[in-house]
């Protein structure tokens, strides 16, 4: 049959029963050529098949570029012309019209047809197909044009030329039970580094949660000019998932930030971002306040014990804090004790004020963020009142299994002298004086540090006059290391790291700044604490995984008020030193000024 437009015809070939999605839009054959020519010289991807009612798929043989919908598309394996007939590959195809294909070993379902690839035979409702309607080339199985349309119910045309074709197929019904995936972008094209803003909106058709999301190629930002996919896909609570929803965005023109301005405008808490002259900014000149007479029980040696035994000891008064950092290297269950008696001859209370824990694991690099996470999220604990002589645990760790290790770290106030002890005991010995006494001191192992260190608090003052700068701690150096004494020994410690001093710092001019956390030393997991005017906030470093590279900072906090305040104590575990960062939160020069704040 012929369908006439204008002083043009155009031959057509469809089942009757889709007609009526005919005539083909009206191509010129000379513009159709040049449209698949610039999709061929621009290489765009094959854009996906919107939600409209058809499909409609324009190539020509032997061209990798096509149109979908309007729209730029491209093979990977052009549509091939053999013995009269035009082939088309049957996955891309299926692909590209947004029809379900069914594999199930060789055999390949369509519509109403079925390929078997390893004979290279089809069938159309039962019904065998002539010779040469299937084709496999280089791997690729390839199935004649016009049996697609019959088993599609699709119509078919050619342009005058008889050189380009049209294949325009019913979008699927689908599947009435899955959920739909939906969202929307505020625009489809932006300049490099300008932010996208995305709009969720999938529903499930009776109403059952969305358990899933799963995106491909989306980004909050694209600096590099070119075309991007993004795809959505959810799963409902039956398990059930939906058909892959996309939208493509253009990147063109000039940039509107660069990674690190960017960054310093959106990044949250916890997310790192590139600086690779992090370790070029001029280092802050801080003013130390007087130290705080808290000191702090250390004990890391021997780091793994191989027998129940007491890890460190001394006798103290009032403030103080214990941090204590063991791994069970017995050959069976044990527990680790911090165990406080009365050397007064009055009754003495001993307060935990706060403490943070991380038992029993046997991932080391969790033990010091959890403790911390912990520890900054404390507010008040216990008080235990000992009778003359009296001995009671102000700790017990939950029973480790060999190989596994805890970390504590707690601030307690004594009222009079108590004895401290830190032990390791199997699980089957009691956590009693007599039994303490009877326990060995256990001989440190050379490669870590216990003692006792004096002001365990280092209160900072900086100034921020000129930006972007950095604060160096934990470098032995500009920030010198804790020295103190091993009770049990006598011989002197120095604490590289300072890993249980509490950093006091005080910022101000620090309004319309971004602070951000550099690890200098390697893999670091930790946290700190921030106060912004009425805001007191808790910040897990990184957001996830661990902060490794130095030209990689961590977001920390945008000050709203001019003077901010900082506590950060060493993380167990992690390396020393490290960097807190400031720079400028609004954009560089040479840069746009736009923020977009609304975020759905």
């Amino acid at each position: 049959m012929s369908v006439r437009f204008g002083p043009h015809t155009s031959r057509v070939f469809a089942p009757a029963s889709l007609r009526f999605l005919l005539p083909c839009p009206r191509r010129q054959a000379g513009a159709v050529v040049r449209s698949l020519l610039v999709a061929a010289l621009l290489g765009l991807a094959a854009a996906p098949a919107t939600a409209a009612g058809a499909v409609q798929l324009t190539f020509s043989p032997d061209q990798a570029a096509a149109l979908l919908n309007g729209g730029a598309a491209q093979f990977s394996a052009p549509p091939r012309l053999i013995g009269g007939r035009t082939l088309l590959p049957l996955r891309e195809t299926a692909t590209l019209l947004g029809q379900t294909l069914t594999v199930q070993s060789d055999q390949l379902g369509l519509g109403r047809l079925m390929v078997d690839a390893a004979r290279g035979v089809a069938t159309l409702g039962g019904v065998l197909q002539p010779e040469g309607s299937v084709a496999v080339l280089d791997g690729t199985v390839y199935v004649s044009t016009r049996l697609l349309a019959d088993a599609l119910n699709a119509g078919l045309s050619m342009d005058d030329a008889g050189r380009t074709l049209t294949l325009t197929a019913l979008r699927e019904g689908g599947n009435p039970l899955a959920p739909q995936a939906r969202f929307s972008t505020d625009k489809t094209t932006y300049a490099p580094g300008e932010r996208v803003v995305f709009t969720e909106y999938p529903f499930d058709p009776d109403g059952a949660d969305l358990t899933a999301r799963r995106w491909t190629g989306r980004q909050d930002v694209y600096f590099q000019p070119g075309t991007y996919t993004v795809t959505l896909q959810v799963t409902n609570s039956r398990g059930l998932q939906s058909a892959p929803f996309s939208r493509t965005l253009r990147v063109e023109g000039t940039p509107v930030d660069s990674p690190l301005t960017y960054a310093l405008k959106y990044a949250d808490p916890g997310d790192r971002f590139p600086d690779p002259l992090v370790n070029t900014y001029p280092a802050l000149t801080d003013v130390r306040l007087p130290s705080i007479g808290r000191p702090l029980i250390f004990s890391d040696s021997p780091e793994a014990p191989t027998q129940s035994g007491v890890l460190y000891q001394d006798s103290l008064s009032g403030p103080l804090r214990l941090l204590a950092y063991h791994i069970n290297a017995l050959s069976k269950p044990a527990r680790l004790y911090v165990l406080a008696r009365n050397l007064e001859d009055r009754a003495v209370d001993v307060h935990t004020e706060r403490q943070g824990e991380t038992a029993p694991t046997r991932l080391e690099v969790l033990l010091g963020q959890i403790t911390l996470l912990d520890y900054f999220a404390g507010t008040g604990g216990p008080t235990l009142t000992l009778q003359p002589g009296q001995t009671a645990a102000v700790y017990a760790s939950p029973t480790l299994g060999p190989g596994s290790g805890v970390n504590v770290m707690a601030d307690l106030t004594a009222s009079g002298r108590v004895e401290l002890s830190v032990v390791m005991l199997e699980d089957s010995l009691p956590p009693t004086q007599q039994a303490v006494q009877q326990l060995p001191y256990l001989t440190p192992d050379a490669k870590h540090v216990r003692g006792t260190f004096e002001n365990a608090v280092r209160s900072l003052r900086v100034n921020l006059t000129r930006l972007p700068a950095r604060l160096v701690l934990g470098d032995g150096q500009l920030d010198p290391a804790l020295l103190g004494v091993d009770r049990l020994t006598g011989r002197p410690q120095r604490l590289g790291g300072n890993y249980g001093v509490l950093y006091d710092l005080e910022v101000t001019g620090a309004a319309g700044t971004a602070v951000a956390f550099s690890p200098r030393g390697g893999l670091y997991r930790g946290a700190m604490q921030v106060e912004d005017g009425p805001i007191s906030q808790t910040i897990k470093l990184p957001h996830t995984g661990s902060a490794l590279k130095p030209d990689e900072p961590v977001m920390l906090w945008r000050p709203q008020s001019d003077r901010l305040n900082i506590d950060f104590v060493p993380a167990s575990g992690s390396n020393l030193p490290v960097s807190l960062l400031f720079y400028r939160a609004r954009p560089e020069e040479g840069f746009g000024g736009t923020i977009k704040t609304y975020q759905p």
